[in-house]
């Protein structure tokens, strides 16, 4: 296993969470990203029931080793920094990345007229199943970043069920228990509660421009915090009564993970200002299907590891994925799936 040793400022989980998506970071990706982006193409997916998710698809052509699906966190999308960053350095790796944004993700807000919501599963289980339909290969994996990560951890608990073959799936600072993240966003550096105010602001301000009929645009203006808009939209833009009953639909601790088939790798720090690393005790510790490696440092999907702000976790991914194709460690035989 891959060490995860910052040193200095790199040490503190807020410098980890914010040098992760700054300008500076994104300077330092597009060079190891540009081959995967000189092959990307924007693909829009039946995801069923007239439901339709936007992604970007770069292929290896037949030297391909697999397939990786990554999924962004909250307010994300397929362009975000960590998304470039560990799909291009996977790309190099010879693997195939196909970028998913969730609805209203990234430019998606036209696709659907219903807004996203967390427990929106089914449409994404619809996507990964198009996604493997249309770009075949003996090898699948999924990855997902915060909200992205608890997305497909869901996904792989359903994964048999909906006929969908993984090799691996692999959660980056996976939401656990949303409303102790919600929390964590209210109540603890006020830069990440505003952060995400003004993002999901922007977003439902983009939205509403194509459906005005949603209504809610006058309302919008009075919400100033995450409380204030869950108590409005959750109500009222999804089928739940309110903000509780919603977070419970995605919380995945208790036997939520119960039905894992196949390896599944989630990699958390004890450090994570959003996701408490407590959360981590309260999923299934006897299932030999998942494997949860905690880092000391590395703040919420940070995981910057010099000053030269290159990433652990794009290495750390690229091991993973090899070790599953080749547990051996001989490329040249490797096991049928």
């Amino acid at each position: 296993m891959s060490d995860f040793a910052p040193t200095g400022l790199l040490q503190n989980p807020h410098t980890q969470s914010i040098l992760a998506s700054t300008s500076l970071r994104r300077l330092r990706i597009y060079p190891q990203a540009r081959a995967m982006l000189n092959t990307s193409k924007s693909v829009i997916l039946d995801c069923g029931d007239g439901h339709q998710l936007l992604g970007e698809y770069s292929a290896q052509g037949k030297r391909s080793k697999g397939l990786i699906t990554l999924i962004h966190g909250w307010e994300g999308h397929s362009q975000s920094s960590y998304m470039l960053s560990a799909g291009g350095t996977l790309f190099n790796a010879g693997y195939d990345i196909f970028r998913l944004n969730l609805r209203d993700h990234g430019p998606s807000h036209h696709l659907n007229r219903e807004l996203f919501n967390s427990a929106r599963i089914e449409e994404v289980l619809g996507a990964i199943q198009t996604i493997h339909k249309t770009y075949p290969q003996q090898w699948q994996f999924l990855a997902g970043f915060s909200l992205g990560g608890n997305f497909a951890l869901r996904i792989a608990a359903k994964a048999k069920e909906a006929g969908i073959h993984l090799q691996q799936t692999i959660g980056i600072c996976p939401v656990v228990d949303p409303a102790k993240t919600m929390n964590a966003l209210e109540t603890g550096w006020w830069v990440y509660h505003k952060y995400f105010v003004n993002k999901w602001q922007k977003s439902l301000k983009k939205k509403i421009r194509y459906y005005p009929e949603l209504g809610y645009k006058d309302e919008l203006l009075k919400l100033k915090t995450l409380r204030e808009m869950n108590n409005y939209f959750v109500p009222n833009h999804t089928p739940f009564p309110c903000a509780e009953d919603y977070f419970e639909a995605y919380n995945i601790t208790g036997d939520a993970l119960n039905s894992l088939s196949s390896a599944t790798h989630i990699i958390a720090t004890q450090d994570d200002p959003i996701i408490l690393a407590e959360d981590f005790s309260r999923l299934p510790s006897n299932n030999e299907f998942l494997h949860i490696e905690t880092k000391q440092y590395g703040g919420h999907c940070g995981f910057i590891k010099n000053y030269q702000l290159d990433s652990w976790l794009d290495g750390r991914l690229v091991e993973l994925i090899n070790l599953t194709r080749f547990p051996s460690g001989h490329p040249s035989n490797p096991p049928q799936p």
